[in-house]
């Protein structure tokens, strides 16, 4: 079922999310996710972006990978994910988010990392990921601790978006009261 996505402003993006505790509803959590990721044509959704606390994403990278042969592709749920290992080497790629919309950035993440979380079928995994699948999991893994893209930003890069930010942030004040 398709959600409405949280924007920039709502105080629910701010918060460190609730550990996913597996109930009759978790299918439906993952099935929303995905539903409105493919609705709005992105890549990474977290559960706090439809507005619900709890540690959960998922990644979809299929639109991307079926026009551009270089793309992973990648379709999965991740709960109760946890990063164990950064890689030092770091690098730039440019950003979006769903719940930013209309701003894009270069943000600098290691370039791979070492994860642990529960699949959809409730199997733990450990694994490497790099490239794409990499940013994805560490942009969509933030949404989780509070963090967004554009907290990555240097502070004098965050003073020339500081008026799109407060403007999505005046609008989700509007839709809100």
């Amino acid at each position: 079922m398709y959600q409405k996505i949280v924007t920039y402003g709502d105080s629910i993006l701010r918060l460190p999310s609730q550990p996913l505790i597996i109930t009759d509803h978790f299918d439906d959590l993952i099935q929303s996710l995905f539903d409105t990721l493919s609705q709005n044509r992105g890549i990474g959704l977290a559960a706090p972006q439809i507005g619900i606390n709890q540690r959960a994403f998922i990644i979809n990278t299929m639109l991307q990978a079926k026009d551009d042969s270089s793309v992973e592709k990648v379709q999965a749920a991740y709960i109760n994910p946890e990063i164990t290992w950064y890689n030092k080497k770091e690098h730039s790629f440019n950003e979006g988010c769903l719940s930013i919309p209309g701003i894009y950035e270069n943000v600098v993440r290691p370039s791979s990392i070492h994860v642990r979380y529960l699949d959809a079928s409730f199997n733990e995994v450990e694994e490497t990921l790099y490239g794409i699948k990499a940013r994805i999991f560490q942009h969509e893994y933030d949404h989780l601790e509070g963090i967004l893209f554009v907290d990555h930003l240097h502070p004098l890069h965050k003073i020339l978006i500081f008026h799109k930010l407060k403007k999505l942030q005046n609008n989700c004040n509007k839709h809100t009261k």
